[in-house]
């Protein structure tokens, strides 16, 4: 039986990840897997994804209901909150890819902390993509730092790490659970990629020193400077991205 690519990409890919497929065609999935790296890969980004969602959601299965539960009547405004859940579940689905969140200074919880895992979760999401990385690329670097800083509510900055070897990509804008946040990418001559996350809270009013997280060899430094939190990122050292870091931090300074 011949194997066409489009039939695996479309309708098995996800029921071989899943263990959806009889014993006879899995096999046919795995020997079309053995000669094609690009889907091979995507079935590991499938299986990532899926480690990380359960490693996010299983332990809600273990927690007790709130004593006195009662079943509320579907009144209109029930239903709609039901939607705005499901659609921060799949939100949140769609971004675990390649990071378990409960994995990072778990016991560590400030605000910063918050702001570290969602720049982890969008480094990992968007840094893979070739094609599309950004929303904005950096041809229109003002146009992007303009828009992002309407949107967040606070003049942001596009360092520049050239002399570090680091060129801007570009940027995007993201949902977070403060708000709007602004992803801006950076890339060297070895396609490495680094990224700024930045995110504004109101309430925080404060400032905090440089943290640092690490996960399956993605380094994040964080901090918190006013109300905008911001967190850099690289699969990198810890003393390589530090200085980075040092380099983003003095340009962002007050």
């Amino acid at each position: 039986m011949t194997t066409t690519p489009e039939a695996v990409r479309k309708a098995e890919l996800h029921a071989y990840v899943d263990g959806q497929l009889d014993a006879a065609r899995s096999r046919e999935v795995a020997d079309y897997l053995a000669g094609h790296p690009e889907a091979a890969g995507r079935v590991d980004a499938y299986r990532r994804q899926k480690q990380a969602l359960r490693a996010l959601l299983d332990p809600v299965l273990d927690e007790a209901l709130p004593r006195g539960l009662k079943a509320p009547r579907p009144t209109r405004r029930l239903v709609h909150a039901v939607w705005a859940s499901a659609a921060a579940v799949l939100l949140v689905a769609g971004c675990v890819l390649g990071w378990q969140l409960r994995g990072m200074a778990p016991d560590d919880a400030t605000p910063g902390t918050a702001v570290a895992q969602q720049a982890a979760v969008a480094h990992a999401v968007f840094t893979p993509q070739r094609r599309h990385p950004v929303e904005v690329k950096a041809d229109e670097e003002a146009h992007l730092v303009s828009w992002l800083s309407k949107v967040i509510g606070a003049p942001l900055r596009a360092p520049h790490l050239s002399d570090l070897g680091y060129a801007l990509v570009g940027g995007r804008l993201l949902s977070a659970p403060e708000g709007p946040a602004a992803q801006f990418m950076y890339e060297n001559a070895k396609s490495r990629r680094i990224t700024l996350y930045v995110v504004r809270n109101p309430r925080w009013h404060g400032k905090a020193e440089f943290r640092f997280a690490e996960r399956d060899g993605v380094s994040v430094f964080y901090w918190i400077e006013g109300t905008l939190g911001y967190a850099l990122t690289a699969e990198m050292a810890r003393s390589e991205l530090f200085h980075v870091a040092q380099a983003v931090h003095s340009q962002l300074g007050p």
